[in-house]
């Protein structure tokens, strides 16, 4: 759901130097753009996650993921200190990045946590940047570019708007269960157009395609009843774009909270509630070796409201991101195919998938 899991949690809370206060995602927000882009310190949990398809010149299909979290573990400086100086630890920053190489059936991923600390990861409105080490995201309102390597492999894109941010939800938050506070403001860039080089095994692919990126700042957001969530995305040929999250109870019902959005060609956004959609398994599923999370790898998607019927598959069955320093999730490249009022539609997006290798609950 971009409220994308909350994968500090487990390791990074009990940094804490005790209990703070952090400001709660409450309805009335007032976006601002690019403030809004950037780094919220009130807020204990945010991510800037970026997911895309590419291809080759010659038809070579790719997936990636480049994600920043910032989880925030003191507010107030030591109380044994007058002067915190550049080294007090107020935030703690995890980065994941993933390569699904499709028509080759290999997946990469990394991950890594940093301290904050000069140079080493942050975010900083004025010179755009968003960074752990040496992957970072460099961010304007007419472009973006991210970069990210190692061992195994490179990516650099440029990745060009095509639409205005969306806000999803309403009323400025993104609501994922009963209660003040548990939500989070969430803003969307559907569909960004992608270009630029993946270097892997020794050779240099340049790749074009669509992207999607999520930002979300939040303090509080999942119930003690909840054990993950689905989340996909979607873009069309149509350029149209569909996201959707069910939540999902530990006794497998879901949560009347879960939401999704439409985004017509022209970026007008409408809102979907729980009852305007119909998501669930198609029957196959895929076992990690791993984490043994036996994960839904086909759905079934029914949207009354917009006439549309549609099929979700992946074209790569391992895209599961096995974590040290959180909860595994899957999060991999789909394909879709439907009707839309009769006429065919077809589509690729991203899907994730929490809770499914361990509650996410239990990893709190």
């Amino acid at each position: 759901m971009r409220n994308k899991i909350v994968v500090l949690l487990a390791c990074l809370l009990a940094l804490s130097s005790g209990a703070q206060e952090y400001k709660q995602a409450l309805p009335g927000y007032h976006f601002e753009f690019p403030r809004d882009h950037f780094n919220h310190p009130d807020y204990q949990t945010e991510w800037w996650y970026y997911t895309g398809n590419l291809k080759s010149a010659d038809g070579h299909r790719f997936g990636f993921e480049l994600t920043f979290f910032r989880q925030a573990v003191a507010r107030q400086p030591n109380a044994h200190t007058t002067d915190e100086g550049p080294w007090h630890v107020r935030d703690v920053y995890l980065a994941h990045l993933a390569l699904s190489d499709i028509d080759g059936h290999r997946f990469y991923h990394d991950e890594r946590i940093n301290r904050s600390g000069p140079g080493i990861a942050g975010i900083d409105e004025q010179t755009g940047l968003i960074w752990n080490g040496n992957w970072q995201v460099q961010l304007t309102e007419a472009a973006q570019s991210i970069r990210a390597l190692n061992e195994t492999f490179a990516i650099q894109f440029s990745l060009a708007p095509a639409k205005p941010p969306v806000i999803q939800g309403r009323d400025g938050i993104s609501r994922k269960v009963a209660g003040a506070g548990h939500a989070s403001h969430y803003i969307s860039f559907t569909r960004l157009v992608t270009s630029g080089t993946i270097a892997l095994n020794g050779r240099d692919f340049q790749v074009q395609g669509a992207a999607w990126m999520d930002h979300e700042f939040f303090s509080d957001a999942m119930d003690p009843g909840e054990s993950g969530w689905d989340w996909l995305s979607l873009q069309f040929d149509d350029r149209s774009e569909v996201m959707l999250y069910r939540l999902r109870h530990r006794d497998g019902s879901i949560d009347p909270h879960s939401s999704g959005s439409y985004i017509d060609p022209q970026g007008n956004c409408t809102f979907l509630s729980s009852s305007e959609f119909i998501m669930t398994p198609a029957g196959a599923t895929w076992t990690s070796e791993q984490t043994h999370g036996v994960y839904p790898i086909r759905w079934h998607l029914t949207i009354p409201r917009l006439g549309l019927e549609a099929d979700i598959a992946t074209p790569m069955e391992n895209q599961e991101i096995p974590s040290a320093f959180g909860p595994s999730y899957w999060e991999g490249a789909i394909d879709v195919k439907g009707t839309r009022a009769g006429a065919a539609m077809h589509g690729v997006g991203y899907l994730e998938m929490t809770g499914y290798a361990a509650s996410m609950q239990d990893l709190r």
